[in-house]
């Protein structure tokens, strides 16, 4: 609400005229003995003097707004009123994998104290008010918030890797090079029951290298290039059953680890080995209770894990579990059950003696005979707690377990990971990550290997939306695995220093 100088002393004008005309105005007092008609004089004068008080307050009141007013950038010329910082909320609900799941290694929030709207190196920004032109867009666009991200790196090597290529790495693969990891659209209308808003919408679209990462592999997305840049789409709608049962349909980014997508939201700038094992993605249909504000169910049933179009009858399904004792306390149990061997190949062209075959959008479809049908199940957990407004500790342990064919020896993968991070100063904050991955079978590397890493990531945050990161890590084997400067010649142990450089605007405020 604002006030202009003019109005406010026209209103006290009149008001001060309303006064006085209504004293004009007041009826003569009828006749009454002299002492009668003294007690009234005293009356009136009293409240003439009490009326007289109050608009000498609303004068002073007035002149308190005019003085407030001025010190204030004037918005009709299209400057943004002066922000006031405010504490980052608690996030509950941070995903791995994108941001939809109990978050942890996001940044810190910002210390207690004074903080200023540009500082503070955690996942989430001090927010400040938004400017007056926002709130029109906002409007115009009914509820959607349009964000952007930019995220790149230099990553050196020391082993100098033939090809510059970093081994069990998820985002940052690439050595010695310039590198575009992603850039990010998302545009959201999120739903609000509470204001009568049942439906909702999420669309993520990316590009970069890490679109490779997450959709380039064949063996589990028959058509990744449909689907490439699609990172997350699905429709949501918030049923009034109890306590309100949301359900999402369409494609979303897995719950499975920790950790997620947006780097802005995590404690390090490269992802553990589990984040590079779990899923990233499923399409399907999901459904989230909260039982209370302390426990809350999910529910998945999904074409499989990292499958748009499915490639096989099976569909996956999910069971999961977060208990929230505190707002500074989560801890997520899910349990994961799929069928991940296709029953069909795709083919650009048939080969010879393949006729007859069934034709998708110029795609030929040849059936697998005797396809495998073993069973994957996954076993994940993972607590996050923020110790104080600075302090950040993390913990998650994984057991994946799958086999060929229902008759196949039993290949497993299991371990966990642990993190801590601390909040020095608003713009500068430190974390760090150990972690532990046994691979019997091969089913993560290819080949059984125990595997461990160590990781310290310092950040540097001059901006509110611009985060500047430098990691050091070690990645480490029981076996000769990882790539050296010489074709053939393995070595155990992969040491890497990097820079991170994150940007990000939008209105959608907490973790992505």
């Amino acid at each position: 609400m604002s006030f202009k100088p003019i109005t406010a002393g026209v209103g006290i004008s009149l008001l001060c005229a309303s006064l006085a005309v209504g004293q004009s105005s007041q009826p003569p007092a009828p006749s009454r003995p002299a002492r009668g008609a003294g007690r009234e004089a005293a009356r009136m004068n009293e409240r003439i003097e009490q009326l007289s008080r109050e608009v000498e307050e609303l004068k002073t009141l007035v002149h308190q707004l005019q003085g407030q007013l001025a010190a204030q950038p004037a918005t009709v010329a299209g400057a943004a009123p002066a922000a006031s910082p405010q504490a980052p909320p608690v996030s509950t609900a941070a995903a791995p994998h994108a941001g939809v799941a109990p978050a942890l290694p996001g940044s810190l929030p910002p210390p207690a104290g004074p903080v200023s709207a540009t500082a503070g190196a955690g996942p989430v920004a001090a927010s400040t008010a938004p400017p007056a032109s926002q709130g029109v867009v906002a409007d115009l666009l009914h509820g959607f918030t349009i964000n952007a991200l930019l995220d790149g790196y230099y990553e050196y090597n020391t082993n100098d890797p033939i090809g510059r290529v970093n081994y069990l790495r998820a985002y940052d693969v690439s050595s010695n090079s310039f590198s575009l990891s992603q850039a990010d659209l998302l545009v959201e209308s999120a739903p609000d029951p509470a204001n009568g808003k049942r439906e909702g919408m999420r669309i993520d679209l990316q590009f970069g290298q890490a679109t490779s990462t997450l959709q380039g592999n064949p063996a589990n997305e028959l058509r990744p290039d449909v689907y490439r840049n699609i990172y997350q789409a699905y429709g949501t709608y918030v049923f009034p059953l109890g306590n309100g049962l949301t359900v999402d349909f369409g494609k979303w980014a897995s719950s499975l680890g920790i950790e997620g997508n947006y780097n802005k939201d995590q404690l390090n700038y490269s992802r553990s080995f589990w984040f590079d094992y779990l899923p990233f993605y499923h399409m399907g249909v999901r459904a989230k209770y909260p039982i209370n504000d302390e426990v809350a169910v999910n529910f998945w049933i999904t074409n499989g894990t990292d499958q748009t179009e499915a490639f096989n009858n099976y569909k996956d399904q999910l069971l999961g579990l977060v208990i929230t004792p505190t707002p500074q306390l989560s801890w997520t149990i899910n349990f994961y059950n799929g069928q991940e061997h296709p029953d069909v190949i795709y083919l650009q062209s048939p080969g010879p003696g393949q006729t007859g075959l069934p034709n998708q959008q110029g795609t030929y479809i040849l059936p697998i005979t005797n396809p495998p049908t073993g069973k994957l199940d996954i076993l994940d957990s993972y607590v996050s707690w923020q110790a104080t407004t600075a302090l950040t500790f993390a913990a998650e342990g994984d057991y994946v377990r799958e086999r060929l064919y229902t008759y196949s020896p039993l290949e497993y993968v299991a371990g966990g990971a642990l993190y801590g991070g601390y909040q020095f100063t608003p713009k500068i904050a430190v974390a760090a990550r150990v972690e532990y991955l046994a691979d019997v079978g091969g089913l993560y590397s290819g080949i059984t290997q125990y595997l461990k890493e160590g990781t310290f990531t310092l950040d540097y945050r001059p901006a509110s939306d611009f985060l500047m990161r430098t990691e050091l890590r070690r990645d480490q084997s029981n076996r000769h695995y990882f790539l050296s400067d010489t074709l053939g010649v393995l070595e155990s142990s992969q040491p890497t220093i990097g820079l991170g450089l994150i940007w990000w605007f939008g209105q959608k405020q907490g973790a992505w």
